[in-house]
């Protein structure tokens, strides 16, 4: 029977224990402060991120995994008797993951059978759908069927999140320090959603209560007459808020009995700041 490793990158999110489970790889996202670099799920997540933010008053950058990081995850696999690798990655429209990965599979590995799909996604909606490439390999799929399983699940993904302040935007350069502190001040939580594959603003909404149940109205939308297939609550070093997201939801609709409460890792948290909440759904077909 033909051995297929799912590898990914840590933008997917994907919770450590899930990840083992599966034996699916996460390739780390690294984050430089000045000449100290730090990789995603290694040495670094999100509460360290964030307590080294405040405390510099500075966002660090982030950069995609090398090519020779990805290849050396490849190799990895082949070493521990893999025959094939099926590669995800985050969106190629917010990062050179891809395309690095591209590199390795064609230029590093020659030879070796690796195909590289870019996900068009990110956070939980990309984990989404490494989990379900990866559950179609434990039931015997081909690795043109894991992939296609991958790409359904994709179709019927959906992304919402609230900010909690506008504060690390500001910090961006994404909007100004008065226009944050003036959102601050009206207590502005910005809803943000998937569009064409990055995270992207869809609406202002005034207070955290009206933000969530905004978060809601835009789940039942997307989930539509069918209802939830899979629920994951993503947040920014707030698992407090996230928990009680959740008790909102499921006190306005049916939900999954199995419920992943993800961090969602600093390679897209340093975008989004701490606090932040939101929903990766998976509607039923």
């Amino acid at each position: 029977m033909t051995k297929i490793t799912i590898i990914t990158d840590t933008d997917a999110s994907l919770p450590l224990t899930l990840a083992s489970q599966y034996n699916i790889y996460q390739v780390p996202i690294t984050v430089q402060f000045g000449e100290e670099s730090f990789e995603t799920g290694v040495d670094i997540d999100d509460e360290k991120l964030f307590a080294r933010i405040n405390d510099e008053n500075k966002l660090p950058t982030t950069a995609a995994p090398s090519p020779g990081k990805w290849a050396e995850a490849f190799q990895a696999a082949f070493d521990e008797g893999a025959d094939e690798v099926l590669c995800f990655t985050v969106s190629k429209a917010i990062s050179s993951t891809y395309d690095a990965a591209v590199l390795a599979a064609t230029d590093l590995m020659t030879g070796k059978n690796i195909t590289v799909v870019n996900t068009n996604s990110l956070t939980m909606a990309q984990g989404y759908m490494v989990l379900a490439a990866a559950e179609a390999v434990q039931r015997g799929a081909t690795s043109k069927e894991a992939v296609a399983a991958a790409k359904d699940v994709g179709e019927r993904n959906h992304v919402f999140g609230a900010l909690s302040t506008l504060r690390y935007l500001a910090m961006s350069g994404r909007v100004g320090y008065v226009a944050a502190g003036m959102a601050n001040l009206l207590n502005i939580k910005p809803i943000l959603t998937m569009q064409e594959g990055k995270l992207e603003l869809l609406e202002k909404i005034r207070t955290r209560k009206k933000a969530w149940r905004r978060l809601i109205e835009l789940t039942a939308e997307a989930a539509g007459e069918n209802g939830i297939e899979k629920l994951a609550i993503v947040h920014v070093d707030a698992l407090d808020s996230a928990q009680q997201l959740l008790a909102v939801l499921q006190n306005s609709m049916d939900c999954p009995e199995e419920v992943i409460f993800a961090e969602m890792t600093p390679g897209l948290s340093v975008h989004t700041g701490a606090g932040m909440v939101g929903l990766s759904v998976v509607s039923k077909k």
